[in-house]
């Protein structure tokens, strides 16, 4: 299986969690799939009264630098720590 297709599967294991993960880690999580799936930033800062945009959009911007291969290889290692969190706390 290719690094897009295992990205892709990991993309939609995260949606099947059982427990939600904490805002931190779904900011996380935003950011790299933004990054995988269109590269770095390409739109303004949202303003200071929408604060959940801007937040996703910061966590976007954080991982701009990383290549799309690397995105999707640090989405999925991410994807797979929340999946053993959730099955070790059930």
């Amino acid at each position: 299986m290719g690094l897009k297709e295992e990205f892709e599967e990991h993309a939609e294991k995260v949606q099947k969690l059982t427990t939600s993960p904490s805002n931190e880690d779904l900011l996380i999580l935003y950011g790299l799939f933004k990054q995988a799936k269109f590269g770095p930033v390409n739109t303004s800062r949202p303003g200071m009264f929408n604060m959940k945009e801007r937040a996703k959009w910061d966590a976007w911007k954080a991982v701009e630098a990383k290549s799309t291969d690397e995105a999707m290889s640090d989405y999925i290692t991410k994807v797979k720590q929340l999946l053993e969190a959730a099955t070790a706390s059930t």
